[in-house]
């Protein structure tokens, strides 16, 4: 099982710090989750972490392996792959061509496989076109295959994004903001199927989350992100009672 770690995290735009020496470390088997008020820095920490951004300061390690400074391909090899707060799909592929292009990357031929259309790759393209529908009947869309995303569900569109996700063979899984739009059913079967997922894979699942019910059932530690700095960590239960949490994140005072 990996893990992933985070040292003195730092980035700033136009002088204005939105991730400010933030540290923190996710074990083999956790499911964490990152909260914050709007704007406190939580997606860009994933963008740090998967190379979209590039780090000011700080380093991330992966099973000790540093990934710092490595492009976005790299890092998806070495084992980070996430969801996009904002649905990313490929609108002109059906919904088993969009899982694919996550898994083919992986694939052991080349140039003259493609040019010449070779056994090896009919071979390998057939592997992945099992293995894409293997991760769409996971997340609950068998039978989607040849639809277009666009014609999906908001919740349907979701879990695509999910499964193309779960083809680029994550060690860790970065989750941003994966119940936004979704009803209350669909977030109770989100949760459901997200435990499921991570009870078969073993991977870590990081959460960025505002939908506050999911990060805590599923979130053994929780960081509470504000103005970028690192306001508090702990148990959910800890969390809830944290006094300068229900100050900056909920926007009360306790009385």
């Amino acid at each position: 099982m990996s893990s992933l770690e985070a040292k003195g995290l730092s980035k700033a735009f136009g002088g204005v710090k939105a991730i400010d020496n933030f540290s923190f470390e996710v074990g083999g088997h956790d499911i964490v989750g990152i909260i914050g008020p709007n704007g406190a820095g939580k997606t860009t920490v994933f963008n740090l972490l998967t190379g979209i951004y590039s780090l000011d300061t700080g380093q991330v390690f992966l099973d000790g392996k540093e990934l710092t400074g490595l492009p976005q391909h790299a890092i998806t090899r070495a084992g980070i792959g996430r969801t996009f707060q904002n649905i990313r799909l490929f609108r002109g592929l059906s919904v088993l061509e969009n899982v694919m292009t996550a898994a083919d990357p992986y694939s052991d031929y080349n140039l003259l496989d493609v040019c010449f259309f070779t056994s090896r790759k009919r071979r390998r393209e057939h592997a992945v076109r099992d293995l894409s529908r293997h991760y769409l009947k996971i997340v609950g869309l068998e039978g989607y295959e040849k639809e277009r995303p666009e014609s999906l569900p908001y919740g349907l569109q979701r879990k695509l994004e999910l499964a193309r996700a779960l083809a680029t063979n994550p060690k860790v899984l970065l989750l941003d903001e994966p119940a936004a739009g979704l009803n209350p059913s669909e977030v109770r079967a989100f949760i459901d199927l997200v435990r499921a997922i991570h009870d078969q894979f073993q991977f870590s699942i990081i959460i960025i989350e505002h939908r506050l019910e999911v990060v805590m059932e599923l979130s053994s530690k929780i960081f509470v992100l504000n103005f970028g700095k690192l306001l508090a960590s702990g148990t959910p239960a800890e969390i809830v009672c944290n006094k300068a949490v229900t100050e900056a994140y909920l926007g009360q005072e306790e009385t």
